[in-house]
């Protein structure tokens, strides 16, 4: 059948490209993954391989052409795939109505969702196969290595198949799910049809001895694309392949003791019957220790932190503020900014004290590379926050602080605080930060040993803020609200005196509302 491949986004920005060579003529065989044509963009030359194997039926462009991101690039007959179903008696009177329902199966090529990222984890499907959905309904959260993104559908029709299982990691540019086009005509599907073909045929016998003696033992096999490859190289049906891994998960390595006869003894292979309580037994004696892999956010901080603390030598400083003053200040604009819709806590009060300070000691603005030759100072104040997400540590950043009042400031803090807790930062927000702050002491304790964000210079952890003694200006014991504060510096370009008289002028900013007010004016 032919079908169109959709050039997929081929860069943050990029509406379009020119297609500089093709590799492939109309008529030609083509594998998947081979290349097809070279396109350039703005930025820079892109190969653009094929998703299937298949005939080339039609090139949409010629060379020198602009081509549209989203729009069809070429055709092609995909290899196994039939072109049109089965003619079937119609009553004339059915004729008009059979035409308008006459739809076209397309696979959706996931997308660049950020920088860098060549792959993301299946967190969770919100549609199943053979479901009605609309344009821009969302089809599945998936997990990068900086934040939880939703892909929408592009048209509206119905879900023929799911390329990937809960887990799964999925690839940039290839097939995340196939759908047929609601009210187009180039093609005549039937749907329940296509929908039974692609649940059946996981489970089709096979014309090999091993395959035939072997029984279902999973419904729905649940592996990565690189298992389902290697599955399809030694001709293996993964649903009579008992998986070693979480919820039944099939390695490579399970693939391999399958085709050499090596299966669980707890595993009955035999043709009458598998042993389900003796597999039942065998997950229950392993279920106390457990291997899951560290990836998404967990695998892009570990990253992070051990270039931080391998190519940046830490110095901590610690102090302690008298917050009694803000406090009180707060107190009483805290319910008139409430009717405004504004929610003020004491972070956007730390955050623009920060930038205030800064303007006197740019170094805690700047960033170093990683010869020590050069020192950036950076003109804007993007002061990030670390948050502790349900989907891992993320550090979304303020941007230009240093333009922002304490409204503007909240406003923003409320926004990424809010998206950062349900993991669906926007990746801007994560991008081009200049300095961090961390609040360890929302959760507990006073003193800690912050990491720096490289390639940032320098971060800030608050600690829990507590009721002290402490004696006033007359001699007399009185309480205070004391919070604890932990800097990390990098040695390289902060020193000690430096890192010390900007915490006093911060310091001094918070212990003094009056004096943040004035420095704003």
């Amino acid at each position: 059948m032919a079908k169109d491949f959709i050039l997929p986004d081929i860069g943050e920005g990029i509406v379009e490209c020119e297609v500089v060579e093709w590799l492939v003529a109309e008529g030609d065989t083509v594998t998947e993954d081979q290349p097809i044509c070279d396109v350039m963009t703005d930025k820079a030359l892109v190969q653009i391989p094929a998703v299937h194997d298949g005939v080339i039926t039609k090139l949409y462009y010629a060379k020198g052409d602009i081509a549209l991101v989203h729009a069809p690039l070429f055709a092609m007959d995909v290899a196994g795939e039939t072109s049109a179903e089965p003619e079937q008696q119609v009553a004339p009177s059915e004729t008009a109505a059979s035409s308008n329902r006459t739809e076209q199966l397309e696979d959706f090529i996931l997308p660049d969702i950020g920088e860098g990222i060549v792959e993301c984890e299946i967190v969770e499907w919100l549609v199943n196969e053979g479901d009605v959905i609309e344009e821009d309904q969302a089809v599945c959260d998936v997990m990068t290595d900086k934040a939880l993104v939703q892909i929408p559908a592009k048209y509206t029709g119905t879900v023929v198949k799911l390329y990937y299982a809960k887990g799964d990691v999925a690839q940039v540019h290839k097939p995340l799910f196939q759908m047929s086009i609601a009210g187009t005509h180039s093609a005549k599907v039937d749907v329940s049809d296509a929908l039974v073909k692609a649940q059946t045929k996981a489970v089709e016998p096979k014309a090999t001895v091993r395959e035939a003696a072997a029984q279902q033992v999973n419904q729905k096999a649940v592996a990565s694309p690189a298992v389902r490859r290697k599955a399809r190289e030694l001709d293996v049906d993964l649903t009579t392949v008992p998986g070693s891994g979480k919820n039944g998960r099939i390695y490579k390595e399970d693939i391999e003791r399958f085709v050499k006869g090596e299966v669980p003894n707890s595993i009955d292979t035999s043709p009458l019957q598998v042993d389900t309580a003796a597999v039942n037994t065998s997950n229950s004696i392993e279920s106390d220790t457990r291997v899951e892999p560290i990836k998404g956010i967990k695998a892009a901080m570990a990253k992070q932190m051990v270039a931080s603390v391998s190519t940046i030598p830490h110095f901590t400083f610690c102090d302690e503020i008298d917050l009694t003053a803000l406090i009180r200040l707060r107190s009483e604009l805290k319910e008139q900014y409430q009717q405004q819709g504004v929610k003020l806590t004491m972070m956007p009060f730390f955050i623009k004290a920060l930038s205030l300070a800064m303007k006197e000691f740019p170094v805690l603005n700047s960033k170093v590379n990683d010869e020590c030759t050069e020192l950036t100072y950076f003109a804007d104040h993007n002061i990030g926050m670390a948050v502790d997400s349900k989907i891992g540590l993320l550090v979304p950043n303020i941007k230009q602080c240093q333009t922002k009042s304490i409204v503007d400031v909240a406003n923003e803090v409320t926004r990424l605080t809010d998206a950062a807790r349900e993991g669906r930062v926007a990746p801007d927000d994560l991008k081009a930060g200049t300095i961090s702050i961390s609040n360890i002491g929302a959760i507990g304790g006073t003193i800690a040993t912050p990491i720096i964000n490289k390639p940032e210079v320098a971060i800030v952890a608050l600690g829990k803020l507590q009721h002290l003694p402490r004696f006033d200006e007359q001699g007399q014991v009185v309480s205070k609200a004391i919070m604890q504060v932990s800097w990390s510096g990098d040695h390289r370009v902060i020193d000690g005196g430096t890192i010390a008289r900007f915490n006093n002028l911060w310091k001094s900013y918070l212990e003094n509302p009056a004096k943040m007010m004035m420095a704003m004016s």
